[in-house]
C-alpha cells in the first residue's frame, strides 16, 4: 500500500467519516479556511490513482468513496510509525508514553463494576489494568 501525503491523509479522514460524498460535501467537512475546489479535486484524483478512493459518476457530478478501510490504513501507518520511532518495540512505545505523557495505569470504573458482577473474588484484581492516557 502506498503512503499518503498529509493532505491526502486529511482527505481520507474526511472520506472515512462521510463514507460517500460529493465534492461540495467534502469541502464542507473541512474546517475553515476551506480548501479550494480545484485543490480538493486534484487530491481526490491522486487518491484514485493510488487506489485509496473511487467515484461513481452521476452525469457531470461524482460521488467519491474510500476503497481502503480506515482500520487497514491505520494498521500500516501505526506499524510504520512503531518501526521508525521505536524499533518495532511496543515496550519502547509504552516507556516513551509513560515518561513523556504521564501515562498511568488505571482500571476504568465500568470494567471494575462489570467484572465484579461476573468474576470470583480472587479474579477481580487480575488482568484489569488498562493503559490510559487520562
Amino acid at each position: 500500500m502506498k503512503k499518503l501525503t498529509r493532505a491526502e491523509e486529511e482527505m481520507m479522514l474526511v472520506l472515512w467519516k462521510l463514507n460517500k460524498a460529493f465534492l461540495k460535501d467534502i469541502i464542507a467537512a473541512y474546517p475553515d479556511p476551506k480548501p479550494n475546489q480545484s485543490t480538493v479535486s486534484t487530491i481526490l484524483r491522486t487518491l484514485e490513482k493510488k487506489g485509496f478512493a473511487r467515484h461513481t459518476a452521476y452525469s457531470k457530478t461524482f460521488e467519491y468513496y474510500p476503497t481502503v478501510p480506515k482500520r487497514s490504513y491505520s494498521r500500516i501507518f501505526f506499524n510504520d510509525f512503531l518501526e521508525k520511532y521505536f524499533g518495532g518495540s511496543y515496550e519502547e512505545l509504552v516507556a516513551f508514553l509513560s515518561s513523556e505523557m504521564a501515562l498511568q495505569l488505571r482500571v476504568p470504573e465500568d470494567v471494575v463494576t462489570e467484572k465484579a458482577k461476573t468474576a470470583k473474588p480472587v479474579e477481580q484484581t487480575e488482568n484489569l489494568a488498562q493503559l490510559s492516557l487520562f
